[in-house]
Parts: structure tokens; sequence; C-alpha cells
């Protein structure tokens, strides 16, 4: 992986080769990552894995058609070749006259805000050999824990950088670091395993591994015997850990390239009350040690924080620049690079916390289900059809009781939105966060 400095270096080179082999305009994005991760299990080591990878994309202009291409080859004679064969497949390719880079005038400009994403200090491999043992020697000290499917410690960073054909030139770098434990409690058709996890950008920013081990033992042990659920509607409450994922279905449907598509349930819903006027979800891709921060986009245009949602409404569409010039718009800084034309991503997503807590938010359920764990993909982005496999607790006059598994939950994210009630536990450090959410009628399906 290259230093910042040399990646921006390779992709402003790469773009002068572009634009001396014809094309009109050009951008060049590198990433380049390199991980290490130590595993163990019953006390002995694992696995043992480091891994080091760099991609270099260009995407080229020549009149209303481009075209992208990609390398992990940096060497000079393979950049030229690569810039060459880029024109020519653009010559070759349909026109498109939304595509382009992003306009010029909005492009971001240094100084950029200092995001602290960078841990200077080094995790040797027995440093993170040390982490697992402890996070996996807490857990399994718990009474009832009867086996361990192994801890993990890593730690990685990452480069990437931005070049453009009109004037932007910058990169961006950032660490991460993780711990990780999976138990099993119970034995033969009985066993149930869980697990805890938590990264950062920063080693400090993680819990201390004896405290993911205790809660990886209280999440499995709380698992045992499960019982079934009666099939019916119900109150459904939504744990931290699976409620982003509701978010998530927000911000894809708030896409522009799904809104021109015309393929969102969000679709000519622009203006309509779609949560309750007191839920707020904001975005900030300039939190401090975010792992979801970043200055600029994938086009090279500011990020600056936002509310996704406010009053009850979604406040416009996440858009690239494709996107925005066939709806009409200004593109929002919102573009992501992978390894052909730019999607959309988000910052740092969070549902504001309510006033409830937890146990006030469900004190009036008479019969509901607390669910932990979400399973399968069944989510229809156009229509906002919802259905999904689950797993967790009971909720009975109030109070959670045992575990359930086996079930599903079903309904409309439209009428889930509308229905949507925040508790007050909200812990900020999964990228998009939430606190517990209460929607009060859904259908599930057990025995």
């Amino acid at each position: 992986m290259l230093e910042p400095d040399k990646a921006l270096e390779r992709a402003a080179a790469l773009v002068e080769r572009a634009v001396a082999a014809g094309a009109d305009a050009a951008d060049v994005a590198y990433s380049g990552t390199v991980s290490e991760t130590i595993q163990v299990r019953l006390e002995k080591l694992e696995e043992v894995e480091r891994s080091e990878g760099e991609h270099i994309t260009l995407r080229v202009f020549c009149g209303a058609r481009s075209a992208s291409i990609g390398s992990s080859d940096l060497g000079d004679a393979a950049l030229g070749e690569l810039a060459q064969r880029a024109v020519d497949m653009a010559r070759a390719a349909p026109e498109d006259k939304y595509a382009g880079l992003a306009p010029s005038e909005l492009l971001s400009k240094a100084p950029w805000p200092d995001l602290d994403l960078v841990d200077e200090t080094a995790l040797s491999p027995e440093a993170l050999r040390d982490l697992a043992r402890e996070t996996e020697d807490t857990g399994r000290a718990v009474a009832g824990i009867t086996n361990s499917e192994g801890a993990a410690a890593s730690t990685g960073r990452s480069v990437s950088a931005l070049a453009t054909s009109h004037g932007f030139a910058a990169f961006n770098s950032g660490t991460s670091r993780a711990i990780s434990l999976s138990l099993v409690a119970g034995e033969g058709a009985d066993k149930q395993r869980d697990n805890a996890w938590r990264q950062a950008r920063h080693a400090a920013d993680l819990p201390g591994p004896a405290e993911i081990g205790t809660l990886a033992a209280q999440r499995t042990l709380a698992r045992l015997n499960p019982g079934r659920l009666k099939s019916g509607q119900m109150p459904v409450v939504f744990d931290p850990r699976v409620a982003g994922s509701l978010l998530g279905h927000l911000v894809s449907a708030m896409s522009g390239p799904s809104i021109a598509r015309r393929s969102s349930f969000l679709l000519d819903r622009l203006d309509d009350m779609l949560f309750d006027p007191a839920v707020v979800i904001a975005e900030d891709p300039h939190c401090p040690r975010g792992l979801r921060s970043r200055p600029f986009d994938g086009e090279g245009l500011a990020t600056a924080p936002r509310n996704l949602v406010e009053n009850g409404k979604v406040t416009g569409w996440l858009m690239e620049s494709a996107s925005a010039r066939q709806l009409g718009l200004a593109p929002t800084g919102h573009a992501s690079r992978g390894g052909g034309a730019p999607g959309v991503t988000v910052g740092n997503v969070c549902l504001a916390a309510g006033s409830q807590t937890r146990e006030e938010l469900i004190a009036d359920i008479a019969d509901g289900v607390y669910v932990t764990e979400l399973i399968g993909m069944g989510v229809n982005a156009v229509t906002g059809d919802y259905s999904r496999g689950a797993s967790g607790y009971r909720i009975v006059d109030g109070e959670i009781a045992g575990p359930v598994a086996e079930f599903t939950i079903a309904s409309n994210l439209v009428d889930m939105f509308a229905q949507l009630r925040p508790a007050s536990d909200l812990e900020v450090y999964r990228g998009i966060d939430s606190p517990s959410v209460r929607i009060d009628r859904m259908s599930v399906a057990g025995d």
C-alpha cells in the first residue's frame, strides 16, 4: 500500500496519461488497505492473517461517452496502457447525457477538517494475541458457557486518493481497531451461540477485552431454551443491534440513483409525513474518529452534517452528479467510489434518542417481542414490503421475558416508519446507530 502522498501522485499521473491519450475529462480513485488479524480459540492461536491490497480506478470521458477500468499494477508502463485502453473503450461506449465529472464550481477546497481518523499507536501481533486471549478467557470463565467459536483482535489502515482533470486532488487515510468474540452455551440440540464485537478508529475508544468477553457470555446465556411465538399482530421492539438496519433501508431508498431509476418505495413521497414530527435522523460525516467520517466525497465535493429526517419528512435525496443531473438537482456530496461510476453512501447516521428508557418504552406492552437478531434479506426496495426471520425475547406485561426463536416479522417500511418510536438507549459506535425502537403493529409468524 502506498503512502498517502505517493497514492495521490500516482492518481494524478494517471489522469495526465488519460488526457494525453485523448480523453476530454478523467478522474482517478486510488484505494489501499493493510490489515492484520489474530484469532485464538480455546486458549490456542488459531489463525494469523495479514492482508494488503491496492487498486486504482480510472474513469474517462470522450464527449458524452465514458468508460471505467481498474488495475492493481501501478507501474508507469501499466498506467500508460490502462489510459489508452480506457479511452478506446469510451469511444466505443453508448452516449450518456448525464455522465460526467462533478461541477467544477462545487469542488471541495482545502483546508479540510481534521477528523482524527488515524491512530499512530502500533499494535504488534503479540498485543493483538493478548487482547484476543483475554477477551476469550473472560467470556469462557462465565458459568454456563460450554464452548468458544473464537476471539479475534485486528488492526488495519486504509488510504484513499482522488484526482480529477478539472482540478481536484486530495487524499484521506484512516485506521481501524476491533475486538470480537463468539461463544456457545448449552449442550447437544440445545446449544445456543451469540457474540459481541466493537470497532473503532482508535484503540483507546474500544471497550476493554473483559467487557467484550462478559457481554458475549451474557448474550449467549440469555438465549438458552428458546420458546416459540404464536402468530398474530403485536408490537415489535428492535434492539439497537438491529434497529440500525431500518436506517439503512431508509438511506438506500433516499439515494438519487434509486429515485432516478424509479425503483424506490419513497418515490413521490418527498413531501409526505413519513415519521412522527419528533423523530430526527442526522448525518455527520465530520464526526471526529467516526467510522464513516470523511472530509470530501468520491467526486471531490464537500461533505457536511445535515438532518436526513426532520419534522416528519425526509429532507431531500442523496445524490452523486449523474443522478443529480437526471433529476435536475444539485449533487449533495454523497458520492462513493468503487470499481466504476460513483455510487451513493452516507457519513455517520444516527437516529436521535427519545425521552423514554427502554423499560418505559415497553412498559405498556402486554404481549410483544423484542428482536435482537434478523435473518435473511426479505426487503423489497421498490414497494417497501418487509419480511425477515428473527429471534429475540418475548415481552410479557411490560417486561422482557424468555428467549424466542424461529419466527418472522413482516410489515411495510412506510407503515413502520410512521409508527417508529425511539428509546433513550442510544450508543454511537457503529457508523449507522439507533437506540431501541418500537413499532406497534407488525405481523409475527410463529407457530
